[in-house]
């Protein structure tokens, strides 16, 4: 595939929001946006696990933009899935009032449809790169 596909801006997009996640919960920074769950308590390892795991997805998301194959954006759309999947579930189901009344939990679904709507300018942009 050519170096300059349609995937390969919001995948360096995906990148660099995720690298910018992993940064922001290494150093325990509650940034809406960057922190889901940022009313939430947390203790600091969860957030050093968050932090691995999102440096994962931007490792994940970087390499795809460099070698998009159709496995690779497969399992970025799989996986992209999945997780806006289980944030929603966590938003839905988890009773938040009981942790802290103050804690608001539309916040949270407003980011998880955030994050769905950048997964579905992802899908979009990798059928038109596998068109190609």
């Amino acid at each position: 595939m050519p170096e300059n596909h349609p995937a390969r801006l919001p995948l360096l997009v995906g990148a660099a929001y995720f690298l910018l996640v992993s940064l922001a919960h290494a150093a325990g920074l509650k940034v809406p946006g960057l922190f889901v769950y940022f009313s939430v308590p947390s203790l600091a390892y969860q957030d050093r696990i968050i932090s691995l795991l999102a440096f994962g997805w931007a490792s994940f998301l970087l390499a795809t933009a460099v070698r998009p194959s159709p496995s690779h954006l497969l399992a970025t759309l799989v996986s992209g899935l999945a997780a806006i999947g289980m944030l929603l579930r966590i938003d839905l189901t988890t009773p938040f009032a009981s942790i802290d009344r103050s804690i608001e939990p539309r916040w949270f679904l407003a980011e998880t449809l955030m994050l769905a709507l950048y997964w579905c300018w992802l899908l979009l942009a990798a059928l038109r790169t596998l068109r190609r």
